[in-house]
């Protein structure tokens, strides 16, 4: 079993950040599955589920915050995940053709929190889920996976894609159709879903537009998450600096932590860039000062 996992972990790597998290919602899937066989099989209930999905109820979501993130990774049937994926993969594909993959990775967050933002804000406001937010929990990567569509839809509406039985139609057509179908089911078995699906798909018109005005809304946040991954690893990026000024790395001792991760974020846009291009054009599209860059990064 070893070369397997040797295999899969050199596949996740060398995929896109879409592939990551095509991986990870799969991993999560086959895990959660495993693990409810086993509590049936035991006859015990599977509450662990409970601290993964999003509640609505407000209390109990203050103390489970983390399920605001880890919901947008859980499914629990075949068919939720399989439609989840298929639609992160397609347009996961156009998306990296006109923006990064960290962009991708930021989105993907914060449509997630957005539609369960909208989730939690609807379930507590009107009268007819109201009285089931006590009992309402939300599940699955519609809503990232909708701001990432609705992103690409309303950044390039005229881009054309190919549907079965249909033909050739602008993907934006596709978008405002099914953001209709999710107005129109708000108040059906499963409103939470569609509910999250509009939260999500408002961020990604969000995106759109901001960066059309020349901001990235993802920006600020994949900072943040650069802060935290820095914090969890135990690395003192604030004291601790490389003296080699050739280094990328390289800090000065009068930048500011501001400034510090505004520099990185744009580091980590240009290998992104420099990396896409390395995929679909081959090594040898790559400038002098490309490949350099690229072979910098791999030396750190």
């Amino acid at each position: 079993m070893t070369p397997f996992f040797t295999e899969l972990k050199h596949r996740f790597n060398a995929g896109s950040i879409a592939a990551k998290y095509i991986y990870i919602n799969v991993g999560v899937f086959i895990l959660i599955r495993i693990c409810i066989i086993v509590c049936q099989l035991f006859m015990k209930e599977a509450t662990f589920i409970g601290y993964l999905e999003m509640p609505s109820d407000p209390v109990l979501l203050m103390c489970r915050p983390w399920t605001v993130l880890t919901y947008m990774f859980v499914h629990l049937d075949f068919l939720h995940i399989i439609f989840n994926m298929l639609w992160l993969y397609w347009f996961g594909k156009i998306f990296l053709q006109f923006f990064t993959g960290r962009q991708l990775g930021g989105l993907y967050l914060l449509g997630g929190i957005a539609g369960g933002l909208l989730f939690w804000i609807a379930y507590n406001t009107f009268p007819y889920l109201k009285i089931m937010a006590a009992s309402s929990f939300l599940i699955g990567a519609s809503a990232s996976v909708m701001a990432i569509v609705f992103a690409i839809a309303f950044y390039r509406k005229n881009y054309m894609i190919n549907l079965l039985l249909i033909g050739p139609v602008k993907l934006i057509y596709l978008a405002i159709g099914v953001l209709l179908i999710d107005i129109l089911a708000v108040t059906s078995e499963n409103a939470g879903g569609h509910i999250a699906h509009i939260g999500g798909a408002s961020l990604g018109i969000l995106f759109a537009s901001s960066y059309q005005k020349g901001k990235d809304i993802t920006d600020y946040f994949n900072r943040l998450i650069d802060r935290a991954v820095n914090f969890f690893r135990h690395k003192p990026v604030f004291k601790t600096y490389r003296t080699n000024p050739d280094n990328q790395s390289y800090r000065p001792p009068t930048e500011t932590d501001d400034a510090y991760f505004r520099r990185k974020s744009e580091e980590n846009r240009v290998i992104d860039a420099i990396l896409d291009k390395l995929k679909h054009s081959g090594y040898e599209s790559l400038s002098a000062d490309e490949k350099k860059r690229l072979f910098d990064e791999s030396r750190k």
